[in-house]
Order: C-alpha cells, then sequence, then structure tokens
C-alpha cells in the first residue's frame, strides 16, 4: 500500500462510487472519500482541513461526511459537519470508524468504507432525509492528495 492509485482497483472504486449514489439516495446529506499518500499532521485534524479543502463545510444544512485515509501512515478518520454533530449520538463517530476500520485490518479496504459509507448513509437518512428539490451539492467521486 504505497501509492493511492494501488489502494483501490477501478472497479472497487467504482463499487464505493455507487454506494455514495445509494446512501445519498434517501438523504440530503453529503458524503465524501478523500485518500491521500502522506500527511504529517495527526489524521483528523488532516481530515478537518481537507473537509474544509474540498468546500464540504458549504452545504445548505452543514450535513456532509468525509472518510479520510491517509496511505503511509495507515491512519484514518471520519468526520461530519456541525449539521450532523448537533444531531448524532455521541459514539456515532466512533462506531463508523470501528465499522471501517475492522475490514481494514482484514485488508479489506472496499467493504470497509462500503460498509461505513451505508451506515453513515442510515444516519443521515434518519436526521436528514431527501426532500424534493435535494441536489447533490457535491461530487461522489473519491479525491486524491
Amino acid at each position: 500500500m504505497s501509492k493511492t492509485e494501488d489502494f483501490l482497483t477501478k472497479a472497487e472504486e467504482q463499487e464505493i462510487v455507487e454506494a455514495i449514489i445509494l446512501a445519498e439516495k434517501n438523504t440530503s446529506g453529503e458524503i465524501r472519500i478523500h485518500i491521500e499518500e502522506n500527511s504529517t499532521k495527526p489524521p483528523l485534524e488532516r481530515a478537518q482541513e481537507v473537509f474544509h479543502l474540498l468546500g464540504m463545510d458549504n452545504t445548505q444544512l452543514r450535513n456532509g461526511v468525509l472518510f479520510y485515509i491517509c496511505m503511509q501512515s495507515r491512519n484514518f478518520a471520519v468526520i461530519g459537519d456541525k449539521g450532523i454533530n448537533d444531531v448524532v449520538e455521541a459514539d456515532f463517530w466512533d462506531c463508523t470508524k470501528d465499522t471501517v476500520i475492522s475490514h481494514f485490518k482484514q485488508g479489506k479496504y472496499k467493504d470497509g468504507l462500503v460498509s461505513g459509507i451505508s451506515r453513515a448513509g442510515e444516519r443521515l437518512k434518519k436526521h436528514f432525509p431527501f426532500e424534493d428539490g435535494d441536489s447533490n451539492e457535491l461530487s461522489n467521486e473519491i479525491s486524491r492528495g
């Protein structure tokens, strides 16, 4: 696992994008995945920077979720915007992160991300249901840094 391009196959990337699309069909929430080779910053700090760089803090309902992966340090973080943090249970992010990491430990990166996306989508659906007129405010494609 040394290059971001080698982390997931093209087919696995497409499955992840499809999981995001499926999750977002039931919610106005926005889910993104960001993978980068290296960062010297702690994963939560870097995830917050990436969140801002991707414009995820500009959604109408402040309901974006970022799954951040740093390849070289093998760090992972999942964070959400203020609108989500104000309504989900206190352990939501830890439970979502644990779901992903349990798969990662087995080398099942795609499965971990799909499980985490599905879990986040279900919770977002409860607090931010899809309504007529909702638009996809952010790209569903995996970003790289």
